[in-house]
């Protein structure tokens, strides 16, 4: 009976949980999204880190060189956010250009990354994720048909292949990102999309 007793207040080896993936912060994740993005044909530029005394930062960022199309307007962008961007660049984009537009897309055009600012610009909000180098907003595409095919305009306009392709490019971009907001968002998004990696999942 003390034997059973004894065996009652042995705790029982729990089944080991799954370690958490590294932050994006980490330095070890840092250096293995390097090597992801080398691996995906993707060639960037390490950042050294800035860090502001207001809240602003850029940690673990990277210059996006060459990533199959050409993105005009990017400054830094954390590495975390580049990986997900370049194989949305390089798969939905292309993808989406021939089936809608039959077509291809020669260069992407931003509205930026990096941005020290609170969200959606208005004082007294929290810090938008621009101000630490996780978004990215996109607003127009250049096709190798000459067509220009922007956010503002073909999101809800006449010509219902732009109008899809702008849509299956926003759907694309909800599988990769965590937050994604376009036209349907709120005004502040009726010309561009925004994709980060914040605290998610978000689809607007």
């Amino acid at each position: 009976m003390l034997l059973l007793l004894l065996a009652g207040c042995i705790p029982r080896p729990r089944h080991p949980q799954p370690l958490a993936p590294p932050p994006v912060d980490d330095a070890r994740a840092y250096r293995q999204c390097l090597v992801d993005l080398s691996a995906m044909g993707a060639k960037v530029d390490p950042l050294p880190d800035r860090i502001y005394p207001n809240g602003c930062s850029a940690t673990h960022a990277v210059k996006l060189v060459a990533i199959g199309i050409p993105v005009a307007n990017l400054g830094a962008v954390k590495c975390g956010l580049a990986r997900p961007f370049v194989t949305w660049t390089q798969q939905a984009v292309q993808q989406a250009a021939r089936a809608r537009l039959g077509s291809y897309v020669t260069k992407i055009e931003s509205f930026g990354s990096f941005a020290c600012r609170p969200v959606n610009g208005v004082a007294g909000n929290r810090l938008s994720e621009h101000g630490r180098a996780d978004a990215i907003d996109i607003a127009a595409f250049d096709l190798a048909d000459g067509r220009r095919i922007t956010v503002k305009d073909g999101w809800n306009g006449p010509d219902r292949a732009a109008s899809a392709f702008l849509h299956d490019l926003h759907a694309a971009a909800c599988r990769r990102f965590n937050v994604v907001l376009g036209p349907d968002a709120n005004a502040y998004h009726h010309d561009h999309m925004h994709f980060d990696m914040g605290s998610g999942p978000y689809c607007r």
